[in-house]
């Protein structure tokens, strides 16, 4: 009892100075914002040596306990990531400013005049695993935004999320602005989550990103309205008509490129029609693809390994691809309703009418015709960088920017009116 006690305190202040440092951080105008979000460029590059001396005790210990080389990528950082990171954050400084867009304005026939402005939600919980980067991304979105932010990174990625937090809060104090618009939580235990859940008074959206079981106890815990970033199980569907000089490198770069992230492919569903099947399954072997075959394309590529039904349903966040053999697109498109999380859809055709049926028959954040499924991403989106990628229909879906951490206030003035 006395330790639970000692929690909900630790929680209950962090939330309280959070909620107290937003109230601050609504008022500042673009230019401080953005000359915060310069100096933290800035910052990012002058202090990188620190920063990857941090992440090296996460790699290390990852690899103790037995990380896989998927979960160890996504939380190594080497010089071009944090250059990527510096970079996202000039690009998020660059994006106009969502705060006091007026999204209505009209004068009623009583003469009463509304307009209708986005503002910052207050508060915004991130609850992530793995990969630091979501720790810059985050806080500078949350900040640009005009809303604070509590980042409670996984215990794998604990020194480097610690550094990088320190560093963006050094760049917010310099400025003269309470460092508590950018909280960072030091206790790591799943079970220290719960207290947080329950903050209705000065939390206002908890954000989940991670894994199923994550997301799961977040959904089932949380008072505060949540913004699930599910996990993807991604579908690329090969159509009989695609080409095959866009279906290789496109099936490719969808699981290869990086596969430990959520928007690589999981299944790949081939036509039975599809002439280049066997070379598109070689391509992908040469490239250290361990593929999961149906009977079909195992009669096609005998070197792969027997499917089981359950894997059509994993994200393995690895080199690992399941394959599925339909004979329509009709199959194709029941298939990829059965097992998709929502995330992201493929498919390569040179048919219109297939490309369009494709479209108009699923429903998930993205659907792609003729391109990889790496390019649903914030960035490559020209969100400058994401929260993550909602999966869910409410508030936001796909990848959440800048403009998706704002609500709305509608102002009215008058002249003396009252109702009758």
């Amino acid at each position: 009892m006395i330790q639970r006690s000692v929690e909900l305190e630790y929680v209950e202040e962090l939330c309280r100075k959070a909620q107290t440092a937003s109230r601050e951080l609504r008022k500042l105008n673009t230019f401080r914002k953005n000359s915060v979000l310069e100096k933290l460029a800035e910052a990012l590059q002058a202090r990188k040596s620190t920063i990857l001396s941090e992440n090296s005790k996460d790699l290390t210990a990852g690899k103790e306990k037995g990380l896989s080389e998927a979960m160890l990528d996504r939380l190594a950082l080497d010089e071009k990531r944090i250059s990527n990171l510096s970079k996202a954050v000039l690009e998020i400084k660059a994006l106009p400013d969502p705060i006091g867009e007026v999204v209505r304005g009209l004068t009623l026939p009583n003469g009463i005049r509304l307009s209708t402005k986005r503002v910052p939600l207050g508060v915004v919980m991130v609850i992530y695993e793995s990969r630091p980067n979501v720790t810059i991304d985050v806080g500078a979105l949350s900040f640009k935004s005009g809303n604070s932010c509590i980042l409670r990174g996984g215990s794998e990625a604990f020194h480097s999320n610690r550094i990088l937090s320190d560093i963006f809060r050094d760049c917010i104090s310099a400025a003269g602005i309470s460092p508590d618009v950018v909280t960072f939580v030091d206790q790591t235990d799943r079970e220290f989550m719960l207290p947080f859940l329950k903050q209705t008074r000065t939390v206002d959206l908890v954000v989940p990103r991670g894994g199923e079981g994550l997301i799961r106890f977040v959904s089932e815990n949380s008072l505060i309205p949540v913004v699930k970033h599910d996990k993807g199980v991604v579908n690329l569907y090969i159509d009989k008509t695609a080409d095959p000089k866009k279906a290789v490198p496109i099936a490719l770069n969808s699981k290869v490129q990086r596969p430990g992230v959520c928007n690589a492919v999981e299944n790949l569903v081939l036509h039975s029609g599809y002439p280049h099947s066997k070379e598109l399954l070689q391509s992908l072997s040469e490239k250290g693809v361990r593929l999961l075959l149906d009977p079909p394309s195992l009669a096609l590529f005998p070197s792969g390994e027997p499917v089981k039904n359950e894997n059509y349903w994993e994200e393995f966040l690895d080199l690992r691809l399941s394959v599925k053999t339909v004979d329509t697109i009709e199959e194709a498109v029941h298939f990829i309703s059965e097992t998709s999380s929502g995330h992201t859809e493929a498919i390569v055709t040179e048919d219109l009418q297939a490309a369009n049926y494709f479209k108009e028959s699923l429903d998930s954040a993205a659907l792609f015709v003729n391109l990889s499924t790496r390019f649903h991403d914030g960035g490559e989106f020209g969100l400058g960088a994401e929260v993550g990628i909602s999966t869910g229909k409410l508030h936001v879906r796909g990848p959440m920017g800048l403009v998706h951490l704002t609500t709305t206030t509608t102002f009215a003035e008058g002249e003396g009116q009252v109702r009758s």
